[in-house]
């Protein structure tokens, strides 16, 4: 047949109604043109055109990708990381008035209105000293010992507010954290001690250049280990109202039994070896070492008051008692790490 024949026979026999052939090449034609979509939307997804890997955010037309990039972990970061962290507990120290005056009245009390008080009751007991005169180096004690774990009760604070998580998201070392707190809380017991340091003249307390240094010295190696002594506890603690009862259980039996307010020598036996391992013990036995140094006191009345801690009848040196008391703060301080680190 001619080219002109065949073309009307084709038409034709395509578009006829009862041939079955045309519904048929029809359908053939969808599935073809859906498979070649989904062909398409594969490709798109395995090899998007902006390069990224498919579920990526991509940036809204006309607005530039914000990247964000995270420095990596080094010791100027650490460092950095560990000051912020300290001068925030001096602001928060600073900008708290009424903090500063609290802390300081209960040494306050127990000084001048519990020393004033028992004076004359417990003159014979103590050779002609007054009784201030001898309670004064366990005020400076517990001077710090309250501050330093009010000071570790803002991780109790933080927890309850937010602020700790968006703390422990940071790109840096948990330690760091901890070791600025620790920082932070035993600079800030510090300067209350530097306080209750000035009232020594008010006691018949020399201000001797060297005592101070000593006994200011002291007071930072406490209020370090003591703040410790609170992270450690306070991590696990997720309510205020809890960490104040716990504070109080362990810290007041602390300042009792440490021989602040009353000589050690000739004390009953189990109260003599729960002195023995009290750590704030380590603390006030030096500084009253230290006190009664540069006071003129008769021989006896000194071996009454200043006998000091014992180990099987040796008297502990100082420079010991000074390194117990490092230690148990460096302890305290890696269980504290320890802790920090393991929390959500």
């Amino acid at each position: 047949m001619s080219e002109h024949g065949t073309e009307p026979t084709a038409t034709h026999s395509a578009q006829a109604p009862g041939d079955g052939s045309a519904p048929v090449a029809t359908a053939d034609r969808a599935a073809s043109a859906d498979r070649a979509a989904s062909v398409d939307r594969h490709a798109a997804a395995d090899h998007p055109a902006d390069g990224r890997a498919d579920g990526a955010p991509h940036a809204a037309a006309g607005h530039p990708v914000v990247r964000v990039s995270v420095p990596e972990r080094s010791l100027s970061s650490e460092l950095r990381a560990i000051r912020i962290v300290w001068r925030r507990e001096l602001i928060r120290y600073r900008t708290d008035r009424m903090r500063m005056v609290t802390t300081l009245v209960q040494p306050l009390l127990f000084l001048f209105v519990l020393g004033a008080g028992l004076n004359r009751l417990s003159s014979a007991g103590t050779h002609g000293v007054d009784l201030m005169t001898f309670i004064y180096p366990g005020i400076l004690a517990i001077s710090v010992l309250f501050t330093a774990m009010f000071s570790a009760a803002s991780i109790v604070w933080d927890r309850e507010f937010g602020f700790l998580r968006e703390m422990m998201v940071a790109p840096v070392r948990r330690s760091s954290i901890v070791v600025g707190k620790c920082l932070g809380g035993a600079t800030v017991a510090s300067i209350q001690g530097i306080v209750v340091i000035c009232l020594a003249g008010a006691v018949h307390v020399p201000y001797d250049p060297l005592m101070i240094i000593e006994v200011f010295a002291l007071q930072l190696l406490l209020a370090f280990s003591i703040t410790a002594f609170g992270v450690m506890v306070a991590v696990r603690i997720r309510q205020m109202q809890s960490f104040m009862g716990v504070m109080q259980m362990i810290i007041t039996p602390m300042f009792f039994i440490s021989g602040a307010l009353f000589p050690v020598s000739g004390l009953p036996t189990w109260l003599g070896v729960l002195n023995r391992f009290d750590p704030l013990a380590y603390a006030v036995d030096p500084m009253r070492r230290i006190v009664f140094s540069h006071l003129s006191i008769s021989p006896l009345a000194r071996a009454a008051l200043d006998r000091g801690i014992t180990w099987f009848g040796w008297r502990v040196p100082t420079l010991l008692e000074a390194a117990t008391v490092v230690a148990l703060g460096l302890i305290m301080l890696t269980i504290a790490i320890v802790e920090f680190s393991t929390i959500d």
